[in-house]
């Protein structure tokens, strides 16, 4: 029963319509489910510094947002101290109780305070209160911090929401939303919000200009949807039974005006569009349905949902293409799509903002490759209430700030005039060798997926390509490419590089990267079916990968060929017979004359640091993968928002990791590089190059700052910062190294303000 109850108020409490809502029925559902006399939630407001009473059921009204208390004073700054649940049998003896008269309080001698506490912030206090002294059970006790610890990410939504009111000069507030980096860059513009096709809860508010031409569009689809159901049920009539075909017959019932359309008209006529207008009519109608007792009608509400979206798919069908894209135009979305970036005009695109998504998705690849700032993974923000709303994408720190104000908004607007003037003066360098100050050499290769890539990176001086990633091809397509067609593409890139190097990842899908006709569902997807292990089991697959790649080396001997995700001698094993069979069959059927190119291995599986002996006997060079290997060592999936802020390639650990596999690879005499962003970061680059990795793969808007920062030292000061930073316990203290020698060689300009928040 207490379960069932806690499940209705977290439902409820998410489907409120504002924060204010929300407040409301926390405190009423909460004490009518514990019987007390008082229930109250004090919220945390950073700009001032206090917990606020936000409301109350128990306490006089009045003190509604007049109450508030330090965070070291009363009870409820006690808790919040505390970050733990403070029961007492008579409050009014604690040492840390505080009278306020406003709040009528002092009739209440029991008091139960739990701290609200989301993602380690304490958010606010729920409170709980009784006349009669006496100290909460501890079922009591327990049943209010599930309560507040289920109620922490619901309210930290509502309260992101809820903050975007009006302050007092009748302006909105500024309001930072934190995700994930997938793109570098800044970009100030209008938000576009996008949504998926028939997709009821994700259509965006919007106000309409012409309520009559609403009103008809909506009618068009109602009617269309009304032929279709009647269609259908003629279709269906010699099949079912005349009690099933009641089913069709309540669906036309539904349509009628008077019913969802009716409720529907009067929303347009309130000045919503259509799509919005009706979003909001059957979503009420669900709500109210699936709350009911009796099972046939909670039932009805899949029917109603099921009308809602043919309708909605009618309208959006017969909207009109947008043309009218903003001069400066952000798109917004729950999860965008590769497909969306060719409707906006290139020169109207400044940045990318999607609900959800990795830093791996094929859209962070293609937003690296066209240099469009981009942040993905805010689960916090209000996506559907920003069309064309002013926001900053602050694609280095994983930040979109959404209603910036006007001296915040000339922050950004000199951030990138200095991105600006900054990029221009390192690429006049770009074509200069990359070597320190004392003669060592450090070739720079890019990461790829692209063809676009190839002139940029030769005219930025690119010495290769350090990974080609042989799954965008595979994801742009609505099949697997054939042999010719991947022969095609490769054969393009080998010969745009040529005679510089070009290392070819074999196919790297699951995990974040499906692939769209061939789906991979899983629980734990980084630790499953992907890299190697997909293509091992698809020798079909893999083989024809292969043999493109042989024939398009044909006559350019620059091909390397690189294996992902390997976690054991095995798969190395079977992966290189089968490279050299398809070398065989090649010479000896087809008379190719093609010499065996390199085999390396990817170091993203930490156990592979400790075969690197094996490994040595197998394969011709090591690349790591540092974005994996960092992940997999702290055990941080760096795509959720949740846990993004403990990735961190400058741990301790992750740095020793590098470290030790750079001394095991010089001793077994095997080619070590490396490519992820660390290799992408000036302080990063500098600290591999001291531990003797050979080569830095990077994406190439990062390259002109690379080089920039390894030509303004010596080998030798790069391997002193690497002797300071290795003692490091703490990435707080590798941060703090890196900052004093940034300083000492005049590198903050390039080294502390290109770091991740």
């Amino acid at each position: 029963m207490m379960l069932e109850t806690l499940r209705r108020i977290v439902q409820d409490v998410s489907a409120a319509r504002d924060l204010s809502t929300a407040l409301s029925l926390i405190v009423r559902r909460v004490r009518k489910a514990m019987g007390t006399d008082v229930c109250s939630v004090y919220l945390y407001n950073p700009e001032r510094e206090r917990y606020v009473l936000m409301d109350t059921l128990g306490l006089n009204p009045a003190a509604i947002g007049r109450v508030s208390l330090a965070l070291n004073q009363g009870l409820v700054g006690y808790v919040g101290q505390r970050e733990e649940p403070v029961n007492l049998d008579n409050a009014p003896e604690h040492p840390n109780y505080l009278y306020l008269r406003v709040t009528g309080e002092e009739r209440y001698h029991s008091f139960l305070g739990v701290p609200i506490i989301h993602q380690r912030r304490v958010l606010g206090v729920l409170v709980v209160q009784q006349k009669a002294k006496r100290r909460f059970d501890e079922g009591e006790e327990a049943f209010l911090v599930t309560i507040a610890a289920q109620l922490a990410a619901v309210l930290a939504h509502a309260i992101a929401n809820g903050s975007l009111s009006l302050d007092r000069a009748g302006q909105r507030k500024s309001v930072p939303y934190n995700g994930v980096s997938a793109s570098p860059g800044i970009a100030i513009g209008e938000a576009v919000v996008v949504m998926p096709p028939a997709d009821l809860d994700a259509v965006p508010d919007r106000q309409c200009e012409d309520a009559e031409a609403e009103k008809a569009l909506f009618d068009q689809a109602l009617m269309a949807v009304r032929e279709d159901i009647e269609a259908l049920s003629a279709r269906l009539a010699k099949r079912i039974s005349p009690q099933e075909q009641l089913l069709f017959e309540a669906y036309l019932q539904m349509l009628d005006e008077a019913a969802l359309g009716g409720e529907v008209h009067k929303r347009i006529d309130d000045g919503h569009w259509a799509q919005g207008a009706l979003s909001h009519v059957v979503r009420r109608h669900v709500k109210y349905l699936e709350k009911v007792e009796d099972a046939y009608l909670r039932e009805r509400a899949a029917d109603i949902r099921d009308l809602g979206r043919r309708v909605l798919a009618y309208l959006q069908a017969r909207s009109d293409i947008r043309q009218d894209y903003p001069e400066n135009t952000i798109l917004v979305g729950e999860e965008l799509s590769p497909a969306l970036l060719g409707e906006v005009p290139r020169e109207h695109l400044v940045g990318l903002v999607s609900v959800r998504g990795s830093s791996n998705s094929h859209l962070a690849i293609l937003a690296r490759a066209m240099g469009i700032p981009t942040v993905m993974g805010l689960s916090d923000l209000p996506y559907k209430r920003l069309e064309s709303e002013s926001l900053v994408v602050d694609g280095y720190h994983g930040q979109v700030i959404c209603w910036p104000d006007e001296i915040l908004s000339a922050q950004y607007r000199e951030h990138m005039r200095q991105d600006e003037a900054l990029t221009e003066e390192l690429e006049v360098e770009a074509r200069k060798l990359c070597e320190t100050l004392d003669g060592h050499r450090v070739p720079l290769l890019v990461n790829t997926g692209l063809v676009e890539d190839q002139s940029r990176a030769q005219a930025l001086g690119a010495e290769g390509v350090g990974l080609y990633r042989t799954e965008v091809p595979f994801m742009m397509a609505e099949r697997f490419p054939g042999e010719q067609e991947q022969t095609r593409i490769y054969r393009e890139q080998l010969v745009a590089f040529a005679p510089f190097p070009v290392v070819m990842r074999t196919l790297d899908i699951g995990g974040d990267k499906p692939l769209p006709y061939f789906p991979i569902e899983e629980r734990n997807p980084a630790l499953g079916w992907r890299g190697i292990r997909v293509t091992l089991d698809h020798p079909e697959v893999f083989m024809a990968q292969i043999r493109a790649m042989l024939r398009a080396s044909d006559g350019l001997e620059n091909l390397r060929i690189l294996l992902p995700m390997v976690a054991s001698m095995h798969e190395v094993d079977e992966a290189r017979k089968m490279v050299m069979r398809a070398h065989e069959e090649l010479q000896s059927n087809e008379g190719l004359k093609l010499p065996m190119p390199r085999i390396g291995a990817m170091i993203e599986v930490p156990s592979m640091i400790f075969q690197v002996g094996a490994l040595s006997k197998r394969v011709d060079f090591l690349s790591v993968g540092s974005n994996d290997l960092t992940q997999y060592l702290l055990a941080v999936d760096r795509d959720n928002p949740r846990v993004a802020g403990l990735y961190n390639a400058m741990h301790p650990a992750v740095l020793r990791a590098l470290n030790d596999l750079a001394l095991k690879a010089r001793k077994y005499q095997l080619p070590v590089s490396l490519c992820g962003e660390l290799a992408g970061d000036p302080a990063g680059a500098l600290l591999l190059m001291a531990m003797g990795y050979q080569g830095l793969s990077m994406n190439l808007s990062s390259l002109p700052r690379v080089k920039a920062a390894i030509r303004r030292v010596t080998l030798a000061q790069a391997k002193q910062l690497l002797v300071a930073v290795l003692p490091c316990e703490t990435t707080q203290e590798v941060e703090d190294a890196v900052a004093a020698f940034s300083r000492e060689h005049d590198l903050e300009w390039l080294i502390v303000m290109r770091r991740k928040a």
